[in-house]
């Protein structure tokens, strides 16, 4: 008797009968490409932050990976921050036209063409040699904001000049010269700079236990191990040696650690009293980043911030501080209840776009990346960042769409459900 399943057999349909492939079959699955090795290319390969990650690791010296990857202490808040993103559930809408996707938004009165800048961050050229300048040309291709930090490694003129048409804010931290403040504030108005965004959160340095224990100073210092760790990685040295060494945008060149920095510049006796003098120096939108509670909240805006942003400092300063994906609801509501209309953003542990999504739906007027484009530029410069920020735009498309909402006004609390611990 013939066995049905047998490919032999003659009950089987035909394109189950096995055969000798035929040349004209296998010509089509025969597609060798030749190898492309391009920047361009290895870049286009990186399908999430964390891909750029990993190249951002591969090509930077272990010291200034760790500074940008690193937090403080245990790396707590920095690890339960992200957690945050994941810990949620989306709740998403049927049968909605999502054929057309807007991303665009508006913040502190002007328009920007995705929800999400970039955050003020220090050093920058120290992990890849185009820093800022990279930075603030990627934001203004992509019709967003730039923050210049204060330990920034180009000058607030210098910025300004490589993107003449980006909308660059200043990110400042008072010292206790407070002419010397006076003086960056009146050269950040001047340059055109239309938000100044006050860091509040760095009394004292965090402990940034792997800066510690790579002996990371400013500038990288050429030690026996650096000196080992730059034959695996010669394209960094090789820039890092043959551009300008580093400057900085509000200070003199500096030798030392960065806590040794902010212990011997930044004022620890800053209070409510220097933000109302903030405010009557400063004449644009004031932003204050570096909010924990909703008491803290509530009274910057009554000192006359224009907003706030909800940050523990990517988690480089109090180790198991409070997570501001969390905090956001809260934070919101108070602020409504105020009937304020100072603008909530948030930063410290975004990822991906559906994050920025996430935070949008729980409260966020907008969202600010740090680590996540300084991944990018670690792997490749200003394109690298470009790649972040377009990454970052499709996963925000897709998770828009796959929700059912087809512009950011659409999105509410009921899209997103905090899962119970």
């Amino acid at each position: 008797m013939t066995n049905s399943t047998d490919p032999g057999s003659k009950d089987v349909p035909a394109a189950l009968r096995r055969r000798f492939p035929k040349y004209a079959d296998l010509a089509p699955l025969m597609q060798f490409k030749k190898p492309d090795f391009s920047k361009s290319a290895r870049l286009r390969s990186a399908s999430t932050i964390w891909d750029l990650r990993d190249m951002a690791k591969r090509r930077t010296p272990q010291a200034p990976f760790d500074y940008t990857d690193g937090a403080a202490e245990a790396e707590i808040t920095l690890r339960r921050a992200r957690e945050a993103f994941l810990d949620i559930e989306f709740r998403p809408g049927i049968l909605r036209d999502v054929s057309t996707i807007d991303l665009s938004t508006s913040i502190l009165g002007k328009a920007s063409k995705l929800p999400v800048g970039i955050a003020p961050t220090g050093f920058t050229r120290m992990m890849q040699s185009e820093g800022e300048y990279a930075g603030s040309q990627a934001a203004q291709a992509a019709g967003i904001p730039y923050t210049l930090s204060t330990m920034g490694t180009a000058s607030i003129e210098d910025v300004a000049e490589a993107a003449p048409n980006g909308r660059n804010w200043f990110q400042l931290y008072l010292w206790t010269d407070r002419d010397r403040s006076l003086e960056l504030i009146e050269r950040a108005a001047l340059a055109g700079n239309d938000t100044l965004m006050v860091t509040v959160d760095t009394a004292v340095a965090g402990a940034r236990l792997r800066d510690v224990r790579n002996g990371m100073t400013i500038p990288p210092a050429l030690t026996l191990k650096t000196v080992l760790d730059a034959s695996y990685r010669p394209a960094w040295w090789f820039n890092f040696l043959t551009h300008e060494p580093l400057v900085f945008a509000s200070l003199s060149r500096f030798t030392g650690t960065a806590a040794d920095l902010i212990n011997s510049m930044f004022d620890p006796t800053l209070t409510f009293d220097d933000l109302a003098w903030l405010r009557e120096t400063w004449k644009g939108k004031l932003v204050v980043k570096g909010i924990q509670t909703v008491e803290d909240a509530r009274k910057v805006v009554d000192h006359g911030a224009d907003g706030v942003v909800l940050s523990n400092h990517g988690g480089r300063q109090l180790d198991r501080a409070p997570i501001p994906f969390h905090l956001l609801p809260e934070v919101n509501a108070a602020l409504k209840a105020d009937n304020s209309d100072a603008a909530i953003m948030l930063d410290t542990g975004i990822m991906s776009g559906a994050d920025i999504i996430a935070a949008l739906a729980l409260g966020a007027d907008f969202t600010l990346i740090g680590r996540a484009y300084l991944y990018g530029l670690m792997a490749g410069g200003r394109a690298g960042v470009d790649r972040a920020l377009e990454i970052l735009e499709t996963d925000m498309r897709r998770t828009m769409a796959l929700l059912g909402v087809s512009k950011i006004s659409e999105l509410t609390p009921d899209h997103v459900r905090l899962l119970p611990k």
